[in-house]
């Protein structure tokens, strides 16, 4: 297999055009296909990236000879569509997140185990270079004992955003709210940094959208390893600001925001002992980024970390190998959303299997 890989893509919104635009900028990808239900639009950007557009993905994979296809619908629809997908022979990458219930991500990972095909499931900022630093010096054990780490997501989303399609803030098709739509990638990250969440309690609500499910969250989370930490999101947060997760351990500290490593102290790197009070609080701080973020606009997104992600699975085709985030992984923060959704009903500590 030496010749580009062709892509197909289902679903045409704002996250499908940035899947397209990904692709276009790789020399070893082609996109091909659209499948995408407003004809007019779907028209029109498929000219535009000179593909054909389909009117159901049942058309597509039987017209076109696709290596891989990225799902891009309503998050609630993401398990039938790739299904549907891998049972005709096609890899399939997922957008975040791979599904809304454990039924349907069980339903998901079985398809794949019996047809042989490759999954990823879209969690681009494991891609970012500063994110790769915190994990590689996790697992070099830099930071020695972690004892804290946290997930901070303070986004805006305005009532037109939720009202811009019929899908958005429902439990049936998004799955939840800003758990399940916004703060899903923070949430990857901080497990994939901290290791696996053993228990949560949590609280949510709907402070300030016309919606079904909720714009404001917080949980505390113990971990498997020991450590305790916090989430904390929302989208009614005007205007919105940065992102933020934070590790923490007894010999070291490090933190995210908006992708980049604004704080990193380890004690390997001190000559001289910190006082008992600590180290006082000089930072190395990167200046803030201009311009719009995903904090303010869903639009706002870098297509570099997708690309990346989709060269990942390219090579894992290629070479027969997994991608980073193959289903197995990307189970793990849903499961986390889906545990404080629980607790946040119950008013009880939930404990993850």
């Amino acid at each position: 297999m030496t010749s580009k890989l062709r892509f197909g893509i289902i679903g045409w919104g704002v996250i499908g055009h940035i899947h397209a635009e990904a692709i276009a900028s790789l020399p070893d990808a082609q996109l091909v296909a659209v499948v995408a239900t407003v004809p007019k639009p779907a028209l029109k950007l498929a000219e535009a990236f000179h593909v054909t557009h389909y009117g159901n993905l049942q058309e597509m994979l039987a017209r076109e000879h696709l290596d891989i296809v990225d799902i891009c619908t309503p998050s609630g629809q993401h398990g039938e569509h790739a299904c549907q997908v891998m049972r005709a022979g096609v890899n399939v990458i997922v957008e975040k997140p791979m599904e809304i219930s454990r039924a349907a991500i069980a339903e998901m990972l079985r398809v794949q185990q019996v047809t042989g095909v490759k999954m990823a499931v879209i969690s681009q900022h494991r891609f970012d270079p500063d994110t790769i630093k915190v994990h590689d010096l996790v697992e070099a054990q830099a930071f020695g004992r972690l004892v804290l780490g946290n997930a901070l997501v303070p986004w805006w989303r305005s009532q037109a955003y939720y009202n811009s399609g019929a899908w958005r803030g429902t439990w049936k098709l998004d799955g939840g709210g800003v758990l399940m739509n916004q703060s899903i990638h923070s949430i990857d990250l901080l497990q994939w940094l901290m290791g696996p969440v053993k228990s949560i309690f949590a609280y949510t609500d709907t402070l300030v959208h016309r919606m079904e499910t909720e714009d404001v969250a917080v949980a505390v989370l113990r971990f498997a390893n020991g450590a305790l930490g916090t989430i904390a999101a929302t989208t009614g947060a005007y205007p919105g600001t940065g992102t933020r997760i934070e590790v923490y351990g007894d010999k070291g500290s490090a933190v995210i925001e908006d992708d980049r490593l604004s704080y990193l102290h380890l004690a390997q790197e001190n000559r001289e002992e910190v006082g008992p009070n600590g180290a006082g609080r000089e930072q190395r701080c990167l200046t803030a980024p201009t311009g719009l973020s995903p904090a303010q606009n869903p639009a706002a997104l870098a297509l570099r970390s997708h690309a990346l992600q989709i060269e990942d699975m390219i090579q894992a085709v290629r070479e027969n190998g997994t991608p980073l985030v193959d289903g197995y992984a990307a189970k793990h923060p849903v499961e986390i959303i889906l545990g404080i959704h629980e607790s946040a009903h119950t008013h009880q500590e939930v404990t993850l299997s």
